[in-house]
């Protein structure tokens, strides 16, 4: 592990940088989580907040082995996990205001992890005083990943080593776009006032994994994905992936997103002429009540 490195940098990451943060998230993945993958007992997942927001000791144990790792590099950074921030809801307001963080999500889409489902994934993301910089999605199962800094186009990387660059798709008509919406994480409410919306589109759907969403996103596989839960660990890496990717993220209201942001609307879209097309359809969402992170 590289021990010589600035403890804040101020520009994007170097190559050197990235891959060693790709090993540190690959071997949390090969140590910590894909051994406890379809192992796990009814003693090693607890629920959080709801009864379907689980954690699992892959996730506590993939977050400190990968926070080690950070904090030996960049010993200067704000490092925030998922898990982390549970236990002290002040890290985000901490990682919203540093220089440089890291954000942590050690397995996201733990629902799907928890009962056997392959669509989990590793994010991590980097910002600069909450606007993200850096993003990777691992995905464990294929030992492959998207990534983007702020100043590289967004790239797929196989378990070989191939990179393709990748491009969201090209949009279209609202009756034929796709998306992602997390409208059972929603107040009632606003799920009744949502419902009817989504019948304009072509499909709208949910992978109960942001990792995936985002990766389909910036490959071009669907059109948009809409979020009222806000978490940074969630997010951060796959807004910037996608607008790398050649899409727009912001929020609805037209705010740019930062990880500071806890309430309103996060819609990603393929292009400025589909994010415009499908905020319209949205906007009544904009004087709903708020949802709460």
């Amino acid at each position: 592990m590289p021990t010589d490195l600035p403890a804040i940098i101020t520009g994007p990451l170097s190559p050197a940088q990235q891959t060693s943060l790709i090993n540190i998230i690959r071997r949390a993945a090969r140590t910590e989580i894909l051994p406890r993958f379809r192992r796990l007992s009814a003693g090693q997942i607890a629920a959080k907040t709801r009864p379907d927001d689980l954690v699992t000791e892959a996730d506590t144990a993939a977050e400190a082995m990968i926070a080690r790792g950070l904090a030996r590099m960049f010993p200067g950074a704000t490092i925030i996990g998922e898990e982390a921030a549970a236990a002290d809801p002040s890290l985000r307001t901490r990682a919203a205001e540093a220089e440089l963080a890291f954000i942590i999500d050690p397995v996201d889409g733990t629902w799907n992890f928890a009962h056997g489902l392959g669509a989990f994934g590793v994010i991590l993301a980097a910002t600069r005083y909450g606007r993200p910089v850096f993003g990777l999605i691992y995905d464990p199962l294929a030992d492959d990943y998207v990534i983007a800094d702020e100043a590289s186009p967004a790239r797929h990387v196989t378990a070989t080593g191939r990179e393709t660059r990748l491009t969201m798709s090209g949009g279209g008509p609202i009756a034929k776009l796709s998306g992602y919406t997390h409208a059972s994480l929603m107040p009632k409410p606003v799920q009744r006032l949502l419902a009817p919306l989504l019948t304009e589109f072509a499909r709208t759907d949910a992978l109960r994994c942001s990792a995936h969403e985002y990766r389909m996103a910036a490959m071009g596989n669907v059109d948009f994905i809409l979020s009222g839960t806000l978490n940074p660990w969630d997010h951060a890496a796959g807004v910037l992936i996608c607008q790398r990717a050649g899409g727009v993220a912001k929020m609805l209201d037209g705010a740019d997103y930062t990880i500071d942001r806890e309430k309103g609307y996060l819609l990603t879209a393929a292009d400025p002429a589909t994010w415009d097309a499908v905020a319209e359809v949205l906007d009544p969402l904009l004087t709903a009540p708020p949802v709460e992170s």
